[in-house]
């Protein structure tokens, strides 16, 4: 129903001179839920996010964000969203905490400057003025200043890029508070390994269509996926794949009497389920483009 989602889209198409860079996409965000949205550079990801935003028109199909046409968000509906662009704010001359200070100025109900800055871990900071700080630490400071405004949804668009492994899992912890609070996050990254920690629900998307939607444990049938369980005994390592890892490792256990040496069993990765489906669409892609190829071809 439209009061569980976030945004509704049905059917959304952005046509660009050369290319047609979103092909019908159909999206459903519920509300309080993390959505990864994952696929190459130039599948559609950033012009199918700037829609949503209201920084570009569609040129058809419906969009429904907090239940607002973006088109006509007003200025208290642009209030009630967060945006972290991939690119950072230049703002030299104010501090940390007057930046901060002053974008909660901009909103009707902001979080409290000082939490939102340790939240991002920027304490040490606070007093620095932002071209004097490392690229990790300005992109926390974006990410400080758009969830200044304690939004409903905030989008996300390659956040951690820059981030030392402390400063994405500090990171990981702020967005796990947010969704506990009950906000709404639209997360576009390349870190599969983001995705999996972070998303309730993942959408691929490929030459500008969406291919698949799920959770990280069931996309692209992850989940009856075949696995690989491997140990080792006095002649050395062993694996074998299987669709029944649990017999197979019960019977190992009966085998050696209890624990197994070495034992570890491995579903495929949601990295190794993205790159299949992603693959599987290039496929596609080209199987579509054949017979017109073919007929330029022939017209030559």
């Amino acid at each position: 129903m439209e009061n569980d989602n976030a945004v509704r889209v049905r059917g959304l198409v952005k046509r660009y001179p050369d290319k047609v860079a979103v092909d019908g996409v159909d999206l459903d965000i519920h509300r309080g839920e993390v959505f990864a949205l994952l696929g190459p550079n130039g599948a559609g990801k950033t012009t199918t996010t700037e829609i949503l935003e209201g920084y570009r028109r569609a040129d058809d199909g419906e969009v429904s964000v907090l239940g607002t046409d973006p088109v006509h968000g007003d200025r208290s509906w642009r209030a009630r969203l967060g945006i972290v662009l991939q690119t950072s704010r230049d703002e030299a001359e104010s501090t940390v905490f007057e930046l901060v200070n002053h974008y909660a100025g901009y909103y009707p109900n902001p979080r409290d400057p000082d939490q939102v800055i340790a939240a991002v871990g920027l304490e040490e900071k606070r007093k620095t003025r932002p071209r004097k700080l490392s690229g990790g630490q300005r992109r926390r400071l974006d990410v400080a200043l758009g969830v200044i405004g304690n939004p409903e949804l905030l989008f996300l668009d390659e956040p951690t890029t820059g981030f030392d492994p402390e400063a994405r899992r500090q990171f990981w912890t702020l967005i796990e508070e947010l969704r506990t609070e009950g906000t709404t996050i639209l997360l576009t990254t390349h870190y599969l390994d983001e995705a999996e920690h972070l998303a309730d629900r993942v959408g691929v998307i490929a030459d500008g269509r969406m291919i698949e939607i799920g959770t990280p444990e069931t996309l692209g049938g992850r989940g009856a996926r075949t696995a690989r369980v491997s140990w080792s005994d006095a002649d050395g390592p062993h694996e074998l794949r299987t669709d029944q890892p649990t017999a197979e490792v019960a019977a190992l256990m009966a085998r050696f009497g209890g624990e197994v040496p070495e034992l570890e069993v491995r579903r495929p990765s949601l990295e190794d389920i993205y790159l299949d489906l992603i693959g599987k669409a290039a496929v596609t892609a080209v199987a579509a483009d054949a017979p017109a190829v073919a007929m330029e071809a022939g017209a030559l």
